[in-house]
């Protein structure tokens, strides 16, 4: 979990905090943190108090988007650290069109991975 770059953070549209992860899931906070640990969500610290904080676009209807995972560890498993996987989510891509995380949230997620999986080549 890292402090994130100002240029990267102004990418995401908007963010949540870990209680507010929870209570849209239904599930306690401390299985929140266990999701981030896990790789399962990315969360970074914000703003003046440093709270970890999560995209708002990786959360639909209750549950964490579909394919977001996956494609998660295909770029962990490319070296990207998690600022640069929002980057990489939240930056357009003209073959999408797009970004990623607008792409997982329509679910397109296979299309997502396989650009995902082009990175590693």
């Amino acid at each position: 979990m890292t402090e994130i770059d100002v240029k990267i953070d102004a990418l995401v549209p908007a963010w949540l905090n870990l209680p507010d992860i929870g209570e849209m899931l239904g599930i306690e906070v401390t299985r929140v943190r266990q999701l981030v640990k896990e790789g399962q969500l990315i969360a970074v610290r914000r703003g003046e108090n440093r709270v970890l904080m999560v995209p708002a676009a990786f959360i639909s209807e209750g549950k964490v988007v579909k394919g977001l995972v996956g494609t998660l560890t295909l770029l962990r498993d490319d070296g990207f650290s998690d600022e640069e996987m929002i980057e990489w989510l939240f930056t357009a891509d003209p073959t999408l069109p797009g970004t990623p995380a607008e792409a997982l949230s329509e679910n397109r997620g296979t299309e997502v991975k396989r650009r995902a999986q082009a990175l590693a080549v």
